[in-house]
């Protein structure tokens, strides 16, 4: 019963609404004109700006972001849309209020300027469409203005203006081919023929074949030589153009001595000396190719190699009267001697090999024969003594230094009176100061400490064999004294119970 009255209601309403309208709307809002809700809020005319924005959005748009007419007039700004676009005057009521002859364009997103000042309005708008739909892409009116055919895209203005169409703006340095020089002066169909301007060629011949002297000789590299503010003008530095410059006596030469027929194919040619000089090689190769290491640019006989500079083989002594082939015996490109002593001198060697390859700790690169730095102090057998005045062959009978004995049996066994019976240990008693000074202490180098009566005892009494049958002995009484015990061993061999080492005869009381 409610919804029926309040539809009621609203048809009424609605129905005095449209009774008291002012007038028929425009054509294009006739859809919405039965529905007052479409462009008015009851008791609220300042939602009528938001209702209008609603529908015309691309004008609600350009107010947002500041474009267009209505987001650049300074006429717009807060007033409703109602201040300029009056409705209810009818279907055929302009209600645009737009004055074309007092219209400042640029409000719009094209200002118009140039030749376009002296456009007509219906020379870029439809009178049917809307205004804001004119294009603003300079092919869209001139496309047949377009002489490039479109090889050039779209961007008209990059060079030319709207003040004058033919005139162009265009920078040509801002190209892959800067005009420079002469260049400046030429007119544009000198090169481009049509006006495409596409696959232009950019190297000099395609232009200057006919002013090639060389007659194709020198290649097409024309600016190697030559620049574009004078032809006749060659610029070509060979040490700064090429990784050969031309020093002494080659800066005499002219280019045929060195180039064939086609420079341009001999970039890549050899510049090693031996390339052009292999004639002049006394050498016959024997010193490989870098002939820039003894040879100079001014002249070819005039040397200058430096063996100590140029090598890690410095010439001292008697090598620096050495011939260079008394070293390099063959071609110095496939083998080199080593800095090694041995590698010249392994025929001079007479140790065998024992000694090592180290020559230099001995010998020296003054005197081969002589050893003047050899120390033998320094070595595991130091001269003391006696030794230090025997000449070298008395220890050494060949020169095979590693083979001779150290030890003193193997020298001095003619001297030993013991006949063997200590053994070869001569260094337990003598020392290389003199063979009869000798000095041992058995009370600290034995087991065996000599006290009392063995005092004065001659080491004979006791050693009557060797050390080894000595050892096996032992330390008792008995194994010396057995001949002296009247006892008769009935007391056994432990005689130092009774007696003592002071007197064998003289007996300790037993308590």
């Amino acid at each position: 019963m409610m919804l029926a009255c309040f539809t009621s209601q609203t048809a009424a309403a609605q129905t005095v609404e449209s009774l008291v309208m002012p007038g028929p709307v425009i054509k294009g809002h006739a859809d919405v004109e039965a529905e007052c809700a479409a462009c008015h809020k009851r008791f609220d005319r300042s939602a009528q700006n938001g209702l209008c924005l609603e529908c015309h959005e691309d004008v609600a748009a350009d107010a947002d972001a500041g474009t267009g007419f209505h987001g650049r007039s300074a006429d717009v700004g807060d007033s409703t849309c109602a201040t300029c676009h009056t409705e209810h005057k009818g279907r055929n009521a302009n209600i645009l209020g737009l004055d074309e002859t007092t219209f400042d364009h640029a409000f719009t997103d094209f200002e118009l300027v140039g030749k376009h000042l002296e456009a007509e309005c219906a020379g870029c708008h439809e009178a049917d469409d809307k205004r804001r739909n004119a294009p603003g892409e300079c092919v869209d009116c001139h496309r047949e203005d377009d002489v490039h055919e479109g090889n050039l895209g779209t961007e008209c203005a990059d060079c030319h203006n709207p003040t004058d169409w033919t005139d162009s703006t265009f920078d040509h340095d801002t190209t892959d081919f800067p005009l420079v020089g002469k260049h400046r002066d030429v007119e544009c169909r000198d090169c481009h023929e049509d006006q495409a301007h596409q696959d232009t060629p950019m190297d000099c011949v395609s232009c200057h074949a006919e002013d090639d002297a060389h007659d194709g000789r020198s290649g097409e590299n024309c600016e190697t030589c030559h620049n574009p503010s004078d032809w006749t003008d060659t610029s070509f530095d060979h040490a700064k153009n090429t990784d050969f410059p031309l020093e002494g006596k080659h800066a005499q030469l002219t280019c045929n001595d060195c180039h064939s027929e086609d420079p341009w194919d001999d970039v890549d040619m050899d510049m090693e000396c031996v390339a052009c000089h292999l004639e002049d090689d006394d050498h016959e190769g024997h010193n490989g190719t870098e002939c820039g290491e003894c040879h100079t640019n001014e002249a070819w006989t005039e040397r200058h190699f430096d063996h100590d500079k140029s090598t890690d083989f410095i010439l001292n002594g008697a090598h620096e009267e050495a011939a260079c082939n008394d070293c390099h015996v063959e071609p110095i490109f496939e083998t080199s001697p080593g800095t090694a002593c041995s590698s010249c001198h392994l025929e001079d060697q007479v140790h065998d090999g024992q000694l090592g390859e180290r020559c230099n700790d001995c010998h020296n690169e003054t005197v081969w024969k002589d050893a003047p730095f050899f120390d033998h102090d320094l070595s595991s057998f130091p001269l003391l003594g006696a030794h230090d005045n025997n000449e070298c062959d008395a220890c050494h009978e060949t020169q095979l230094f590693a083979d001779t004995a150290s030890e003193c049996f193997a020298c001095h066994r003619d001297d030993d009176s013991h006949k063997g019976a200590f053994e070869d240990q001569c260094q337990s008693c003598h020392n290389p100061v003199a063979w009869d000074l000798w000095l041992f202490d058995h009370n600290t180098q034995t087991d065996f400490a000599l006290e009392g009566g063995h005092l004065d005892v001659a080491c004979n009494d006791c050693h009557r064999s060797s050390l080894a049958t000595m050892r096996t002995t032992g330390d008792h009484c008995g194994d010396c004294h057995r001949p002296d015990d009247i006892h008769d061993g009935e007391f056994g061999a432990n005689c130092g119970r009774c007696h003592s080492d002071s007197s064998f005869t003289e007996v300790r009381s037993l308590q």
